[in-house]
């Protein structure tokens, strides 16, 4: 990728994996083995996920499904690029691919532009009309802990339309990457420019941090999301799936 000036931009899949570590931290990441056993408290898929770090067998799968029970969480694997030989190995464990997902990302530069007047508000913690819009859209409680314990420079955005609260989102800081996280738009509200208001104004409060990129996660089948994204400039920077055992 270049950014706007032409310049190579060093935002590889493993950078993007770091920052979404970062900035969308588990509560607990335990070393077992080869594996990362994460205890995400009802905080998503990914802070709840396991992860290979090293060579594995058949019994650290084992040993790697047993520790994830321990924790009251169904046994879930994060396959990321380069991960072909696990993912290999819990196929033919009888174990599902779901949810493939896609790391957008740009230069801060191209996204910075101030949103209109009274459009987008920056907020260190959460109003309660912000918790109200998350939960529409299944952020609930937990999720919103997961921010809380987020200890990178951080915000969050209220976006308004039509003199509305319209939609609401979160980013942190890794290094030099502004991550976003839990964009969500009110159903009554969508296809108003709320999305890319939202976006705009996390951009700009990134370039603030001397942020040189903004990335962010989406899944695969969010044709909505993903078209806003390429509408701002943003190409896709990487990717990953979850492994889940059938049944």
């Amino acid at each position: 990728m270049v950014d706007d000036l032409g310049r190579m931009i060093d935002l590889s899949p493993a950078r993007l994996y770091a920052a979404m570590e970062a900035t969308w931290p588990a509560a607990a990441i335990t070393r077992l083995g080869p594996w990362a056993i994460r205890d995400g408290q009802g905080g998503g898929k990914r802070v709840s996920a396991a992860s290979v770090e090293g060579a594995f067998g058949a019994g650290d799968i084992a040993a790697a499904e047993a520790a994830m029970r321990a924790l009251g969480q169904r046994p879930l694997f994060w396959i990321r690029q380069g991960d072909g030989g696990i993912d290999t190995a819990l196929a033919l464990r009888g174990y599902d691919r779901i949810d493939p997902v896609l790391l957008y990302a740009a230069s801060v530069a191209r996204l910075a532009h101030p949103p209109p007047p009274v459009s987008a508000f920056l907020m260190e913690a959460p109003l309660a009309i912000m918790e109200e819009i998350w939960a529409e859209g299944g952020i609930g409680p937990a999720r919103l802990a997961v921010m809380a314990r987020a200890s990178a420079p951080k915000v969050m955005v209220l976006g308004r339309v039509a003199d509305r609260p319209a939609g609401v989102g979160f980013a942190a800081m890794f290094e030099d990457i502004a991550m976003v996280h839990a964009l969500e738009t009110r159903a009554a509200l969508r296809r108003k420019g709320a999305g890319r208001i939202m976006m705009q104004a996390l951009a700009s409060w990134a370039a603030a941090q001397d942020a040189r990129h903004l990335a962010l996660a989406v899944t695969h089948g969010n044709a909505g999301a993903r078209q806003l994204y390429q509408s701002l400039g943003m190409e896709i920077a990487g990717r990953y799936h979850y492994r889940i055992k059938k049944g």
